[in-house]
């Protein structure tokens, strides 16, 4: 275990090897304690070492954190307030930074690795770090109390059907009913709130495609990772410094389109690309899938049109897609304290202009099952 080292003792060396251009090395290190006169023995020379080498080159404070097994979300509110989430709620650690300039040194030099700016002029940034965790910052004074750090931490595995159930997110009857709807080549949107299991509950899908089929994901920021033989994966671009090079979700949408995908895939659908989505789907593209936020199933709808009227396509043309291209909705649901779960599969339905979220089987907090009147359309889904 590394020995607690004093910020005061941090500052002064890390000043001291920047201002003689020295690398991180337990050398260097032992020679700049040295220079602020203090005795040093090996011990003391690797914590230094150490936490300087976190500092610099890891995530600083945040490095315990985010390889803690079940940590899916580490929050940043300036120097003084870390959370985290295990999947059960947040809690306030006693990790602490030492000032407001440190966690900004950090959210720069994350945004530069990636080649991205975070300045005064910039002073916001939602990206993908190297290692797949999903990084946003927003710089003080736009954030109080301080600079505000998100990240959303990429599972160290992907979790199958069997180890949903086994986490309390599924029960074996919802098990086998998605199953089903996946070898049906039903096309589907799994809806629900941020942090909701979205992406996680589609990567296990995915999993139960046929082998023979090619899967092609396009994403914004990519964190689908399947465990199938055949995924091409498409990943969106914002522009650079100079404001140029974008490449959009849409874009890779028309591009997945040319790829002889079996399965076309929208990791998230939040923008125009819905049009393009639901075209394929509504042109022979079968199991095409995607998820997006929604509050509750029978929002869906009333989201997909908001959408694509965005995108210049019209209301009654965007319900018309919409009912003819998706045959299920997947809800989940986060509860403030407990274990995200499926809480409702359903099916759309058309109705005099309109598109209704028609219950099939929904589950209570137990993962106890309850039939809704849209069981029988949903096995007729299954069979055709």
């Amino acid at each position: 275990m590394n020995l607690p080292v004093p910020d005061a003792v941090l500052v002064a060396v890390r000043d001291r090897l920047a201002r003689n251009g020295a690398q991180v090395t337990p050398q260097q290190v032992a020679q700049a304690l040295r220079q602020e006169g203090r005795v040093v023995g090996d011990a003391e020379v690797l914590a230094v070492h150490e936490a300087l080498r976190r500092d610099v080159l890891g995530a600083g404070p945040l490095d315990d954190l985010i390889t803690t097994p079940g940590v899916t979300d580490v929050l940043v509110n300036g120097a003084g307030q870390v959370w985290i989430d295990r999947g059960t709620g947040l809690e306030l650690t006693a990790v602490r930074f030492t000032d407001d300039h440190a966690v900004r040194r950090l959210a720069q030099r994350w945004a530069a690795s990636v080649g991205r700016r975070l300045d005064a002029a910039s002073p916001f940034v939602d990206l993908r770090l190297p290692d797949g965790t999903r990084f946003h910052a927003v710089l003080a004074p736009l954030a109080r109390p301080g600079t505000a750090l998100s990240l959303r931490v990429p599972a160290g595995r992907s979790l199958d059907l069997v180890g949903l159930v086994a986490a309390g997110g599924l029960s074996e009857t919802g098990s086998l009913l998605l199953r089903r709807i996946v070898e049906a080549r039903l096309s589907f949107l799994i809806s629900g709130g941020t942090g909701s299991g979205k992406t996680t509950l589609l990567g296990a899908l995915l999993g139960l495609v046929d082998p023979a089929d090619r899967i092609v994901i396009v994403e914004d920021d990519s964190e689908l990772r399947p465990d199938h033989p055949h995924v091409v994966a498409l990943e969106a671009r914002p522009a650079n410094i100079e404001d140029a090079g974008e490449v959009t979700v849409r874009t890779l949408v028309r591009q997945a389109l040319r790829m002889r995908p079996d399965r076309l895939v929208v990791g998230e659908v939040r923008g125009a690309e819905v049009v393009d989505l639901l075209a394929a789907m509504n042109t022979g593209h079968e199991g095409g899938c995607g998820t997006l936020h929604a509050n509750s199933a029978a929002d869906v709808p009333a989201r997909v049109e908001s959408l694509a009227m965005a995108a210049g396509l019209g209301r009654d043309a965007a319900l018309s897609q919409l009912a003819s291209a998706v045959d299920v909705v997947v809800h989940l649901h986060r509860p403030r304290h407990g274990v995200r779960r499926v809480r409702e599969v359903s099916v759309l339905v058309a109705a005099a202009g309109a598109v209704e979220v028609v219950r099939a089987v929904s589950f209570d907090a137990d993962l106890q099952m309850t039939v809704g009147p849209a069981l029988t359309r949903l096995e007729e889904l299954l069979t055709r």
